[in-house]
């Protein structure tokens, strides 16, 4: 040994530094001794923000985004570093995981374009209603009825593979308009010549046909106004029948500058839109795929002619309907996707999706209940065909196309025979047909709509 080891105090003081360093380790912040109620006041204050955390480092990157300094976090709130503090935060403030904001709803619809639609649908009867004293409803009816027929099932076929088109660019779907269009308007002139016997039936039925064609390309197109302008001589001359006769010249005239207003606007919003550049993918689907639109249209207007045949107001309040229905499938597609957010099991979205289209679908033939009232139409026929169509539309929204054409083809085809050969149940043979090819339809879309893969 080097010497001897003092056994007494020296009266240094090291003696006791010798004793500590021998002890306990004493913790770093000691130096430094906690505030509680600084951090307390942080905690209050950033609660919202650190409730969610899973992991004090998330409060630890919250705090650095705050501009909290190492010397702040010392001096202020006594803890050595960020992470201490952080972690101090963490434990202090309850976890807490609110739901996540609602999302906008995809399928919210247009409400004043749903009701103009609506509108659009009804305006030309008046064109019928100014020409009424001009035609002989026995000779030119079936020109005009077969006309419209072949219009209204071109057109369905048309306005699908313009939609089709349109998802690779509105050119393309303004090219597909701009070919079908007048193709379809010499077809169902064309088809209307064996039933005119003469020319004004022919003319007749070219200028519906011709219309029919133009305000199919506006519909498409999302130019819904421009048409409502292009009809307004059409409801001025509807305005002055109550109250004076405007003869002849008015009669013809009216309806024939609403055509000629109509056919511009179309050419003028077809040149728009193809003065878009071309896509960079132009494939063209195949024509098959519209087929099954066409048939429902066909199908649709049979039925539609069948009920017209008793209740020509039923028509009216059908045709002008098509704006809510249209409004309740945009609806139903937005209801159904919430219904998808808030279950967890396919039962239970099953469930809630049969709720959604019971709540849309007694939305739409509830008003069509004292409507028909109102005008004295049988509402168990309109309400049933009602039913048969929007439940149609619904599965063809959604890809579904030859069902509901089969379906309503099948119906169609079993009222006409019934109607034409007078067999029995007679005039209840129409509400039945249309009562079972809705219940087909609504099974159908149960079945296909209850699964989420449809909605995802």
């Amino acid at each position: 040994m080097s010497g001897p080891m003092a056994l007494e105090p020296d009266g240094t003081g090291q003696e006791t530094l010798v004793l500590r360093l021998a002890g306990t380790p004493a913790r770093a912040h000691d130096a430094h001794p906690p505030a509680p109620q600084a951090v307390s006041r942080l905690a209050a204050g950033l609660a919202d923000r650190i409730g969610p955390a899973v992991h004090p480092y998330e409060v630890a990157a919250l705090l650095e985004a705050e501009g909290l300094t190492a010397d702040r976090i010392r001096e202020q709130y006594g803890h050595p570093d960020l992470f201490s503090l952080a972690a101090a935060l963490y434990d202090q403030v309850p976890r807490t995981f609110p739901e996540p904001a609602r999302p906008a709803d995809p399928w919210r619809p247009d409400h004043l374009r749903c009701l103009l639609r609506g509108v659009l649908f009804a305006l030309p009867g008046l064109a019928y209603l100014l020409t009424a004293p001009l035609w002989h409803p026995g000779r030119h009816a079936a020109a005009l009825v077969v006309a419209g027929l072949v219009s209204w099932a071109w057109g369905q076929a048309l306005g699908h593979r313009a939609y089709v088109r349109m998802t690779s660019g509105r050119r393309e779907a303004a090219r597909t308009l701009l070919t079908g269009a007048p193709l379809g308007a010499a077809l169902a002139t064309a088809a209307a010549v064996p039933f005119a016997g003469g020319a004004p039936p022919v003319l007749a039925a070219a200028a519906q046909s011709l219309y029919l064609a133009a305000a199919g390309v506006l519909l498409v197109l999302a130019r819904e106004r421009l048409l409502f302008a292009a009809l307004t001589p059409l409801i001025a001359g509807a305005a002055v029948l109550p109250w004076r006769e405007p003869g002849n010249v008015l009669r013809t005239g009216l309806p024939l500058l609403a055509l000629l207003a109509t056919l511009a606007v179309t050419a003028h919003t077809l040149r728009g839109t193809l003065a878009a550049p071309a896509a960079a993918d132009g494939a063209r689907p195949r024509l098959s795929a519209s087929l099954p639109y066409g048939l429902f249209g066909l199908a649709a207007g049979l039925l539609v002619l069948l009920e017209g045949r008793r209740e020509p107001y039923a028509v009216m309040l059908l045709t002008v309907s098509m704006g809510p229905a249209e409004w309740l499938l945009y609806r139903y597609r937005g209801l159904v996707v919430a219904a998808l957010r808030a279950t967890a099991t396919p039962a239970g979205f099953r469930l809630r999706s049969a709720g959604v289209l019971g709540l849309c679908l007694l939305g739409y033939l509830l008003p069509l209940l004292p409507a028909a009232r109102f005008t004295g139409a049988a509402p168990a026929g309109l309400l049933l065909l009602a039913a048969t169509l929007w439940t149609a539309l619904l599965l063809q929204a959604f890809g579904a196309a030859w069902p509901p054409a089969a379906v309503c083809l099948a119906a169609a085809a079993g009222a006409g025979t019934v109607t034409v050969l007078r067999l029995p149940p007679g005039p209840a043979a129409l509400p039945l047909c249309c009562g079972a090819a809705a219940l087909c339809l609504v099974a159908y879309a149960l079945r296909l709509l209850g699964r989420p893969a449809r909605h995802a």
